[in-house]
């Protein structure tokens, strides 16, 4: 740095100022700690949207063709288009479309604005009788928390209207942005016939429709305008009750009957159900709780608390509401996580320097560590950050980087005193010697987590803030080391006794004259030094092959998930069964402390990596919440083992749990397109055969059905003009038999709810007895269905799946444990190699899975490497002003892989997406370590010395703050080892540091002599190098 302008003697000489800077910092610190939002993850943009339509009474087939192709077709206009995935039921369409990875998250909402708009426009097109499209754009809502009403015997409508009170009042809460109802099914009145007694008495099923619509009908009455107010007409006789429904007139061949006359009216919900949910195997309605953005999570938790405590005690005997998930229990874990790794490390950083400096200089280093923190959190405040798992993990990086500057600093200074300079003389010295390097270094440092900040991708914007924290961190320890710590040590360092002999004497004893030795027979040898390093270097990158491979780490959340999935196209009602098994064999397991069941699709989004499960009558899912990891990973394997030996038989039952990072449902999946579904089965199914005869995979399956049966009736049209009907009057009159007809909606409070007439008893349930329905006639003779025509069984696809219009199975499967996704999709995709070489025109098969969400994340990064390059190499060459030094600082960056590859073979850690950040960081260290000690090298020469005593003083030099800053990092890194998250990060940089601190000790010197050409017995060398200068 600069001669004249001396930042660590200035901040001496204004002490009143440089105090004044620290308790303001250290208050302002304090305050934003206490007022930053607390959450359990950082906040991204969700690209996905559904739109769903309806048609009654077609197939999946023609739901695809005539609905859902046309709604693609639109999608496909849009700037931001990724993809449209679509599967359809019968009478059903779910189309999700996904936005590219890039999407700026600001140009999300205008692009679902133009999907929403190109699918409202496309509505004109569909066919007569479509409903919607329907569109949903809110995944983006994690719920924060879950409590269950329940309330045996009750009906559900009152549980409901009981519900809804709670809603409201759980909306006052600060920090609630919304509360959902999860669970309602859907009121229903109906009105049951007895076919037969409506022959009897004459009346047809369309007069007793036109008498409850017209009775019920809302129409305006007119008003009457008087000179004050306008006085409204009001008519009674809506049906808003039970009684007013079975009194309805009912007029028949002349006479006219009471409702209750002819059919049954009772309260009922939708038949089928479409959506069950069961807390503890008892019917139940979930209240999901959602939080607004920046709150502090842990102060909504206290007051959602509270005000559920308060609700209980108003309850009526026998209801109850419950928490089943609150995420403010994760956030106060992983907060204090952070207190606890940062009081580890704070202790860590002291007892290094108490031990080999003394008490006053540890509390010096120490008190660095809070201020650099409290900047940072001033940063996060004036920014909008929150605290969350990247941000707070972010911050126990950093504590293993930051404290660096601060010791390197302290240790100058003392080693000054040392030599005889006063307290302000030796304050100032760092800033002239250290300040630039260490400057460069953090800055080199900084701009290694680059990628992470900028990657415009999701996975990118889930880890950004590592950048920025990280960055800011960094950034901030330097100033810390150079403005605040020279005044620390002036205050507080002791008189140092000045050691006889001055410089030369304090690196003149035996264990430094042992070092220099070594040195000395190390620079003699620099060539097999250099070879040995290389050597290792490639065994690391060979290493690396058997080393597991990650994406992102599974999560220590402790819910064990349960998937339920029966032959698609199967009813809910056999769902329900299957899954009240499991429920049931739950229930027995200590382990299993909240079991909350989710009939017909999936749950609601509790954690921000969960994709969302489109509505499936086969599909259930179940949510064990345990007390632990460890019990949560017993009961999985105890689960799994009752699964083989026959638990919901009838059933795929998968055991999994959550895993961090973005959503993909299988570990490891192949999707199989082309155009024609006959040939698709076969490729799918000799894929599938590749899969499950692989020992590495469990559950393997498709997400095609097998076909199901559908009764198709073959009319004779004459016969049926003859008796006055239609193909569509007989489907309406067979929809009233079955499954009933809509008629009119009776308004309660704040419900509508739907009168449905169909036909009473069984009749209904057993196909073998549709045949003999009786149709009737325009003028009302009776006759049966089979005599109007045929019936005969058909098969018909219970789902077809479509990506980007084109059909498309997915074979996908879980991996064995042990396993790491991207190793067992890498063995899986050599052996299908054969299937795909013989694959014919227009077919394809991709690799899908959580490799597929990796690549994307490498892919928005790559382009950021060259800028990370340019970057750090314009920082090193403003530092070191050598073209030749530039490439050998560069050139260290990768070492530090010769001490990863073992510590992660030794302690078993797979290499994934923190472990990278970890090199990066690494890499940083390394790079700073050879810019101190090339600084020092130069400064050396400046003060006289020969070129080779010039590298050993130097390397003497550096000695003790290298080993106390790699063990200060090493030793605050071992906390993090036990996280789950972080853990591979911390072992990386562990083995990392470790490796580094001797290569900056042993094979820098000799890399600087073989790089400068210089020799142990030359005393003045004219040191040269390839370009056109001649600076050592």
């Amino acid at each position: 740095m600069s001669a004249g302008f001396n930042l660590s003697a200035l901040a001496v000489r204004e002490r009143s100022i440089t105090l004044f800077l620290i308790c303001l910092i250290s208050l302002a610190g304090l305050l934003s700690f206490f007022k930053l939002g607390r959450a359990e993850d950082p906040a991204f943009t969700v690209k996905v949207m559904t739109i769903v339509t309806a048609w009654p009474g077609a197939s999946a087939r023609e739901m695809q063709d005539q609905v859902a192709e046309k709604i693609e077709k639109r999608l496909q206009e849009l700037r931001w288009y990724e993809r449209a995935e679509t599967y359809t039921t019968p009478g059903l369409a779910f189309t999700t479309l996904t936005l590219l990875d890039s999407t700026p998250p600001d140009q999300v909402q205008a692009e679902f604005y133009q999907a929403r708009k190109k699918a409202g426009d496309e509505a004109a097109n569909l066919p007569s009788g479509v409903i919607g499209p329907m569109i949903n754009d809110e995944y983006a809502d994690v719920t924060f928390a879950l409590f269950a009403l329940k309330a045996r015997g009750e009906p559900q409508r009152l549980l409901v209207r009981e519900a809804e009170t709670l809603r409201q009042r759980l909306l006052h809460v600060p920090g609630v942005k919304k509360v959902n109802i999860i669970g309602e099914q859907a009121e229903r009145i109906y009105v049951e016939f007895s076919q037969e007694r409506l022959a009897t008495l004459g009346v047809r099923a369309q007069d007793v429709f036109a008498a409850l619509h017209g009775q019920n009908a809302l129409t305006p009455a007119g008003s009457v305008q008087t000179r004050g107010p306008q006085v409204f007409i009001r008519l009674d006789g809506a049906l808003d009750a039970l009684q007013k429904i079975r009194d309805t007139p009912v007029v028949a061949q002349g006479r006219t009957l009471a409702l209750s006359d002819i059919a049954t009216v009772r309260r009922g919900h939708e038949d089928p159900a479409s959506f069950l949910v069961r807390n503890g195997g008892e019917p139940a309605l979930l209240l999901g709780v959602v939080m607004r953005d920046g709150w502090n999570g842990l102060d909504l938790g206290k007051a959602l608390e509270r005000e559920v405590t308060a609700i209980g005690t108003e309850m009526p005997l026998g209801m109850s509401l419950t928490r089943v998930t609150d995420q403010a229990v994760n956030i106060g874990a992983a907060v204090d996580e952070f207190m606890l790794k940062f009081l580890a490390a704070l202790l860590v950083v002291m007892l290094v320097c108490f031990v080999s400096m003394g008490w006053r200089v540890g509390i010096v280093v120490a008190a660095a560590v809070p201020l650099t923190l409290a900047v940072v959190f001033i940063v996060m405040a004036a920014t909008g950050k929150n605290f969350d798992r990247i941000t707070l993990g972010s911050l126990i990086l950093g504590l293993g980087l930051l404290v660096d500057d601060a010791i390197i600093a302290i240790e100058m200074m003392v080693v000054k005193m040392e030599e005889g300079y006063s307290r302000i003389a030796a304050s100032a010295y760092a800033w002239s010697h250290t300040a630039a390097p260490m400057l460069a270094g953090t800055l080199v440092t900084a701009v290694g987590f680059m990628p992470n900040g900028f990657a415009r991708s999701s996975a990118g914007e889930y880890t950004s803030n590592m950048f920025w924290i990280v960055g800011i961190a960094l950034i901030a320890s330097w100033v810390v080391a150079v403005v605040f710590t020279p005044y620390l040590g002036v205050k507080l360092l002791p008189e140092l006794k000045k050691v006889a002999g001055g410089h030369d004497a304090l690196y003149d004893t035996p264990r430094y004259h042992r070092f220099r030795r070594l040195l000395g027979r190390v620079i003699a040898r620099k060539w097999l030094v250099f070879a040995t390093v290389i050597g290792l270097f490639v065994l690391a990158v060979l290493g690396m092959a058997i080393v597991k491979k990650q994406f992102f780490p599974i999560s220590d959340r402790p819910e064990v998930l349960i998937e339920v999935q029966l032959p698609y196209g199967s009813a809910i009602g056999q769902t329900s069964g299957a899954a009240a098994k499991v429920e049931a064999w739950l229930a027995r397991q200590p382990e299993a402390k909240i079991v909350t069941a989710y009939v017909g699709q999936g749950a609601p989004r509790f954690y921000l990596a969960m994709g969302p499960e489109l509505p499936d009558p086969s599909f259930a899912k179940i949510v064990v919440r345990t007390d632990s990891q460890q019990a949560r990973d017993s009961l999985k394997q105890r689960l799994r083992v009752a699964v083989a030996a026959g638990l919901a038989p009838e059933a795929r039952v998968r055991v999994t749990q959550l895993v961090f990072g973005p959503y993909s449902p299988f570990p490891v999946a192949y999707r199989v397109s082309g155009p024609d579904p006959e040939v698709l089965r076969t490729i799918a199914g000799q894929v599938q055969r590749v899969m499950q005869a692989s020992p590495m995979m469990r559950t393997v399956n498709t997400d095609w059905g097998t076909r199901t049966p559908a009764l198709h009736f073959s009319l004779q049209q004459d016969r049926l003009q003859a008796m006055g009907l239609s193909s569509g009057a007989v489907a309406q009159q067979l929809q009233f038999l079955l499954s009933g007809v809509p008629v009119t909606a009776v308004r309660e409070d704040i419900r509508t709810v739907q009168v449905v007439a169909r036909a009473a008893g069984d009749m209904r349930l057993d196909p073998a007895r549709i045949a003999d329905l009786t149709l009737a006639g325009a003028n009302g003779e009776r006759i049966a269905l089979s005599q109007v025509g045929t019936v005969e069984v058909r098969w018909e696809e219970p789902v077809m799946r479509r990506r980007d219009r084109q059909p498309t199975i997915t074979v996908r499967g879980d991996i064995a444990d042990g396993m790491q996704p991207p190793d067992v999709s890498g063995a899986i995709t050599a052996q299908l190699q054969a299937v795909i070489d013989k694959l014919p025109a227009g077919y394809r098969i991709e690799q899908a899975g959580s490799i597929e969400e990796s690549a994307k994340a490498t892919q928005a990064m790559l382009p950021l490497f060259p800028i990370m390059l340019a970057l750090t190499l314009l920082m090193i060459i403003l530092q070191v002003r050598s073209m030749s030094a530039m490439v050998m600082v560069f050139l260290t960056s990768p070492l530090g892989l010769i001490g990863v590859v073992p510590t992660l073979i030794l302690f078993q850690q797979p290499f994934g997406i923190n472990a990278l950040v970890g090199l990066i960081a690494l890499s940083g260290i390394l790079m700073r370590n050879t810019l101190i000690l090339i600084g020092q090298i130069h400064h050396n020469e400046a003060a006289g010395l020969a070129p080779f005593d010039a590298v050993v003083e130097a390397t003497v030099q550096r000695a003790r703050p290298v080993i106390l800053t790699a063990l200060a990092a090493i030793l605050a890194f071992i906390p993090l080892t036990h996280s789950v998250f972080w853990g591979t990060l911390a072992y990386t940089l562990i083995g990392g540091t470790f490796a580094g601190t001797v290569l900056t000790l042993v094979f820098l010197p000799a890399m600087y002599a073989i790089w400068f050409r210089i020799r142990p017995q030359a005393r003045v060398v004219k040191i040269e190098n390839s370009g056109p200068e001649t600076r050592a």
